[in-house]
């Protein structure tokens, strides 16, 4: 079957050239800034990494990823040409030097401007939707095409694919897919006022998100959309992108902001601006949600999630806007906005990492709700042999917060996580519970001062991390010898409990104060950044300058906290953690810091683990659980997606199914609101922590019984 359709009405929708992708230049003392942050870069970074070769190459690799993601636009000649310099760039940029980075952007709109006639050329000819074959959509580490041959062959097979995701929409979706690539960009609305006003006289029609758009319509539409959008780019982004490119070779969270992007940031935090309460970070050239605020509208309404991608914004009932290949502080500048109003973002879930599925979502613009984040408590009863029911408190700690402002004040009624917590176990003793767990998934993190805290009471007093700087080391100890609470402990981790979180599961363990339980690995994001203006409309540099240490001298950078007792979760076959970043920085040792063990729990691991397992195997509920988990490992480690009309429909509702899970929709592990009862691994936790009661009762019970000789 040869599906084909006219593209007579497209004619009306051509956009005129608008030249070869010559970057306006801007009034940055471009030569200054780049060497300004050549110089900083060695000296001011962690690692002190030598601005050699190695950072060169790796910096070339970075910046050509970051124009052409999916390896589809540059051919291998192309690669071959840049390559010549590679191994320079580094002296140049000590000169001031950016012209690489300018020749390869506008060898990259050359590209793209001979693709759009072949979009055009393919999109008349049509498909045969029964053929069998594949598309290669994780292109991140293929190889670049050859010849003209295997680039159009490449390019065949993407429109394919995107035409089939078109048509799956309609059928399945409801219209509410589309490929990465090709979301609407909506001329780049208000941003980039130039380019908006250039094709607003020329006549072209923004109401591009009409749903009788044919296929072929609406793919090509979305491809001269992503031209524009490229074409608007000026020597500033470029100069942002080429410097973060050499920054983020030092370690993934250091970047270079351009002085908009500061500005932008400053402005930002002055106005009362509110947003969506999420973190993010570019990503493939799009918006990736690193965390969601405790609180925020996004954590609030539940269905954006960490890993999403955000690839367009609307205002309300406006049309959507593509942010691909954006700066993320313009993409910000659209997901921001008056407290009250509405945005749209379309995102790709977590979940999908074809791309071929994508989701609208509307959140409410609000500001982050204290009270919504701050720590909660609850009593659980389990009801036990015999008609006894056992109470385990458990508290649940989404962020370790501070109202910095009152606390600078030494004001009585400062709100922090540590008198919350302390309160909550105070009044949580009153109700005689036997156990505690502290529930940190999902904490990303937040004050040290508060994690140091809170760490100390349930502990007399030591040290709680290790800060090491290029100076040297600091052990940050609890100087405070109360003990708020000293009986059975769980602390209940995920992959995104990060930071904070980690520095307080780690103490706790290395004490053997309290006992693990979680996903295979906490997020292990182990590092602390500083932001550092370079000067008067420099910009500035986010450089990474202090790493955290568990007090038995390993790090929690990328290994994180490994959890005593390991409880699957989807989150273990997702690419949410710090091992997922490009050039993160490794894990290692330090000294270990003065420290005695308590009397823990250790010698009980063998039997609640077991215990725990045969539970689990034995639980209904979490063996769908598990069956699903794993079909969603499986999509997540398909790089591949069939070509075949009938194939792609038939997947379909397994693929609804699969959002589903990943958006917490079936037995949700993650979701606050959702029924205790379908928390999975909340109940497995409560379960291990009376089981860790019975056994201590039972040790007690063989220490007090008289033995033989005193019979």
């Amino acid at each position: 079957m040869r599906l084909k359709t006219t593209l007579s009405v497209l004619a009306l929708l051509t956009l005129p050239m608008l030249g070869k992708g010559e970057l306006e230049k801007s009034d940055l003392d471009v030569k200054k800034i780049s060497r300004t942050v050549a110089y900083s870069l060695p000296v001011f970074h962690l690692n002190q990494l030598h601005f050699d070769e190695h950072i060169s190459t790796n910096a070339f690799d970075l910046y050509i990823n970051s124009l052409d993601p999916s390896r589809s636009y540059f051919l291998q000649s192309d690669i071959d040409a840049f390559s010549r310099e590679a191994n320079n760039l580094h002296k140049r940029l000590r000169k001031g030097d950016i012209d690489f980075a300018r020749n390869a952007y506008e060898a990259l709109m050359q590209r793209i401007d001979n693709r759009m006639k072949f979009i055009e050329q393919q999109l008349e000819k049509g498909f045969d939707l029964e053929v069998e074959e594949e598309f290669l959509w994780d292109r991140k580490d293929a190889p670049w095409p050859k010849n003209e041959t295997e680039w159009n062959d490449l390019w065949r097979k993407r429109l394919k694919n995107e035409y089939i995701a078109r048509l799956v929409s309609k059928e399945v979706y409801g219209d509410e897919t589309n490929t990465v690539e090709t979301v609407s960009s909506n001329a780049v609305a208000e941003t980039e006022t130039e380019t908006t006003n250039t094709a607003a006289e020329t006549g072209y029609d923004e109401e591009a998100e009409d749903a009788n758009l044919s296929p072929e319509e609406f793919i090509l539409e979305r491809y001269k959309q992503f031209q524009l959008t490229m074409k608007s780019f000026d020597e500033e982004m470029i100069l942002q992108r080429y410097l973060s490119s050499f920054s983020l070779v030092y370690d993934p969270h250091s970047d270079y902001m351009s002085p908009s992007s500061v500005e932008d940031f400053d402005i930002n935090m002055k106005l009362s601006l509110v947003g969506i309460g999420a973190m993010l970070r570019p990503d493939d050239g799009t918006a990736r949600i690193v965390r969601i605020i405790p609180g925020g509208p996004a954590d609030r309404d539940g269905r954006l999630k960490a890993g999403d991608k955000i690839i367009a914004v609307a205002q309300g009932d406006e049309e959507p806007v593509s942010i691909l290949h954006w700066p993320l502080y313009k993409a910000v500048r659209l997901i921001r906005g008056e407290k009250d109003s509405t945005v749209v973002l379309t995102v790709i879930p977590a979940s999908d990492r074809s791309g071929t599925r994508t989701k609208k979502i509307d959140l409410v613009r609000d500001e982050v709700k204290l009270e919504e984040q701050a720590a909660k408590s609850e009593i659980k009863e389990l009801e036990l042999d015999g008609g006894i029911t056992r109470k385990i408190g458990v508290i649940t700690l989404p962020d370790f917060y501070a109202d910095f402002t009152a606390t600078s004040k030494n004001l009585a009624d400062a709100r922090r996580a540590s008198s919350d917590v302390r309160r909550l176990i105070r009044n949580l003793q009153k109700e005689g519970i036997e156990g505690l767990i502290l529930d940190l998934r999902n904490n990303g993190g937040g004050s040290l001062v508060e994690a140091i805290d809170i760490t100390g009471q349930f502990i007399s007093s030591g040290p709680i991390v290790q800060v090491k700087e290029k100076k040297g080391v600091q052990v940050l100890p609890d100087a405070d010898p109360t003990v708020e609470y000293d009986g059975p402990m769980i602390v209940l981790v995920n992959r995104l409990s990060a930071s904070a979180s980690e520095i307080l599961a780690a103490a706790l363990q290395d004490y053997k104060r309290a006992i693990i339980v979680g996903d295979r690995q906490t997020h292990g994001k182990g590092t602390v950044q500083t932001l550092m203006p370079l000067g008067d409309k420099k910009g500035s540099l986010k450089l990474t300058t202090a790493g955290f240490y568990r007090i038995n001298g390993g790090s929690t950078q990328l290994k994180g906290v490994t959890p005593d007792i390991y409880i699957p979760s989807y989150l273990d076959v997702m690419d949410v953690g710090e091992d997922s970043l490009e050039h993160a920085l490794p894990w290692d040792t330090i000294r270990p810091a003065m420290y005695r063990t308590y009397d823990g729990f250790d010698r009980y691991l063998p039997a609640l683990i077991s215990q725990s397992e045969e539970r689990l195997a034995a639980n209904e509920e979490f063996q769908v659980y598990l069956t699903r988990r794993e079909r969603l490992k499986e999509r997540y480690e398909t790089k591949t997606v069939s070509l075949s009309l009938k194939k792609r429909l038939a997947e379909a509702e397994a693929e609804k199914e699969l959002d589903e899970i990943q958006s917490g929709a079936f037995l949700d592990d993650e979701d606050e609101d959702a029924d205790n009862d379908h928390d999975l691994i909340l109940n497995e936790t409560l379960m291990i922590l009376s089981d860790l009661i019975d056994l201590q009762q039972i040790a007690a019970q063989d220490a007090d019984a008289p033995s033989l000789s005193e019979k």
